[in-house]
């Protein structure tokens, strides 16, 4: 602290969803986080980054001349998620705080590493979980926290269709950890945001059906069970041709349905019954997020977005698919 900047490098600036302007242009925003270097090991990159960023940035090629040149004091890992622990480790080692995109890494043990690691150097370990502020989950989150449908003890979550993969790293599941690394880290956070207990076990069911081009699974489901007797239920699939909604929650006093803009709530108020309760969704927050970390460093206040958290995330996804070997449920580590 002290500071009045926190000066940051992006560790990956790849072409793909042009993700590592986009964490520059959010840093910035915030009038208090600066980038001043870019690393990518494909050199073609390094061009654009000057160009989006400017000629002062400085460049590299190879993670360990950046750290050698140190003029940095947080690194954002924008690397293919077999890459996110390793990098996290070599940042922390060398005394930098570290963000990496999500998901935060490809099993618990990696997780655990990193969080070692961190602690060890005294740095920030966070992950981009950025969707804590989408304006839909803000809205539902309220909803829930309210009281408005009793207490909750039933969550389903969907997402998918019948898609054609790609061919790019996201579909190798040694590159990407497998379907359940894309979107199913963003329903397991807020999954965990919304269940406010410790997890007992997952039930893991990986399919195999269609698209063999390709090492991902093309459905999976993983089936959480909490200690305070919530059972959730997600699934991502590649192979459905029928739809389903993206979230239904069911409580002791009502229930929740998404829409297209809108949460349908039906629920008894005041001793009437209330259906088809049309609640919007709320703007997107996200800006809070970087707010957040040059906060954290800059003032001291308390990190919204921890590695706890983030690891609690991995853990499902780890035991949903050892669960998926054995076909039996796996208990969750480091909860309690």
């Amino acid at each position: 602290m002290g500071k009045k900047e926190v000066r940051v490098a992006l560790i990956g600036y790849g072409g793909a969803f042009n993700m590592g302007l986009h964490h520059a242009n959010a840093m910035h925003a915030t009038g208090a986080m600066r980038v001043v270097a870019v690393c990518d090991a494909n050199e073609e990159r390094l061009p654009c980054a000057k160009q989006d960023l400017g000629e002062d940035v400085q460049t590299f090629s190879d993670i360990d001349k950046l750290i050698n040149w140190g003029e940095f004091d947080l690194g954002i890992i924008i690397l293919p998620h077999c890459l996110h622990a390793s990098v996290a480790i070599k940042l922390a080692k060398a005394g930098k705080h570290a963000i990496t995109e999500k998901p935060m890494c490809m099993n618990i043990r990696e997780a655990t590493a990193m969080m070692e690691a961190a602690q060890a150097a005294g740095t920030m370990l966070s992950v981009f979980h950025n969707r804590r502020w989408d304006g839909d989950f803000l809205a539902l989150r309220e909803i829930v926290e309210s009281g408005l449908i009793g207490n909750v003890f039933h969550v389903e979550m969907f997402i998918g269709g019948w898609s054609a993969p790609r061919g790019w790293w996201r579909d190798d599941k040694a590159i990407c950890g497998g379907l359940f690394y894309d979107w199913g880290a963003h329903f397991m956070y807020w999954l965990l945001q919304l269940v406010p207990a410790p997890m007992v076990d997952v039930m893991g069911y990986y399919q195999k059906l269609v698209w063999h081009e390709i090492s991902n699974e093309d459905q999976v489901q993983a089936i959480i069970r909490f200690d305070n007797g919530v059972i959730a239920d997600f699934q991502q699939s590649s192979i459905s041709r029928v739809p389903r909604p993206k979230w239904r929650i069911l409580g002791d006093k009502g229930g929740v349905l998404a829409g297209a803009d809108h949460w349908i709530v039906n629920t008894e108020v005041n001793g009437m019954t209330c259906n088809d309760m049309k609640i919007p969704f709320r703007a997107g927050e996200h800006e809070k997020y970087y707010e957040n970390i040059a906060d954290h460093l800059l003032k001291g206040k308390e990190l919204i977005v921890t590695a706890h958290d983030a690891r609690r995330v991995i853990a499902i996804m780890d035991c949903a698919e050892k669960s998926a070997k054995t076909a039996k449920p796996v208990k969750v580590p480091c909860e309690g």
